[in-house]
């Protein structure tokens, strides 16, 4: 009897050690939150790791992995967040930890500028029929992907299917209306010199090139019909198809200048006017 007792007793004391790790365990993790939520994400990376170190069970691999990489996101430290969002995924439990945990590495990828990778990340989800009910949430992150790859075109149809966002389908779609077609500015400068310039609002930069192509121009012509072959030649490889390829490039670099004026612009309202949820 005495021996069952003792058993009893042993048992007792494990347990009681058991369950006071657990909750030494668990105090750990509210104190690391709530420095979290206090915006002390340094002092909350280290009280997360702390907790970590003493987990040997791994109780909170998934959520603590989670907060740290979250707390390096909130810090602008998206390699080591995305570090710590791919050490969350090793310790999932269920499909849902592994969709937030998936989501959030593309949202960081998405604003490191990684596009491919969130585009990978992000059709896999897609084609995954357990997330068939998420569909709508995915399609959007993979709507500002477009918008961070620069693909305003796809962006906006994206947004517009089934409503998905009708404020960031009009924007991207007033992005797409107000860009130059960059291929149509140099090129139709190889027809008409300066009308490139023209097309994008530089209008004394194209009456430059148009006012030294017609001079180098007729200077060669000139040169040739008086049968002074020499000096048509030298105007025209060293002057005329000098300023003749520059008046392209000059085009087709107005129309990058212009276009990333106006992207910039877009991405600057979205950052502080947009209302919705963000990469």
């Amino acid at each position: 009897m005495i021996s069952v007792n003792r058993k009893i007793f042993v048992i007792l004391i494990v347990l009681s050690g058991y369950c006071s790790a657990q909750n030494s365990l668990k105090d750990q993790f509210d104190f690391a939150k709530s420095l979290f939520d206090q915006e002390k994400y340094f002092d909350a990376i280290t009280e997360f790791k702390r907790l970590l170190f003493f987990d040997k069970e791994n109780l909170y691999g998934f959520d603590a992995n989670l907060m740290i990489g979250l707390s390096y996101k909130a810090g602008a430290k998206y390699n080591d967040a995305l570090k710590y969002f791919s050490l969350s995924e090793m310790h999932t439990k269920n499909d849902e930890q592994f969709f937030n945990a998936s989501i959030l590495s593309a949202r960081t990828n998405i604003l490191r500028r990684t596009t491919l990778q969130s585009e990978k990340i992000l059709n896999s989800l897609l084609a995954n029929s357990k997330y068939d009910n998420r569909k709508k949430e995915i399609k959007y992150w993979l709507g500002w992907n477009y918008i961070f790859s620069n693909q305003w075109e796809e962006a906006s149809e994206i947004f517009s299917e089934e409503n998905l966002d009708t404020t960031l389908a009009d924007i991207c779609k007033s992005v797409v209306d107000d860009l130059y077609n960059e291929n149509f500015a140099k090129y139709s400068s190889y027809i008409f010199p300066g009308f490139g310039q023209f097309y994008t609002g530089e209008y004394l930069n194209g009456l430059i090139s148009l006012g030294w192509n017609v001079l180098f121009g007729y200077l060669t012509i000139n040169s040739f019909a008086e049968e002074r072959v020499f000096d048509g030649i030298m105007i025209a490889n060293f002057l005329w198809l000098r300023f003749y390829g520059g008046n392209t490039r000059n085009a087709e670099k107005f129309a990058k200048e212009k276009n990333l004026i106006v992207t910039n612009n877009a991405l600057d309202w979205l950052q502080y006017n947009f209302k919705g949820s963000k990469p």
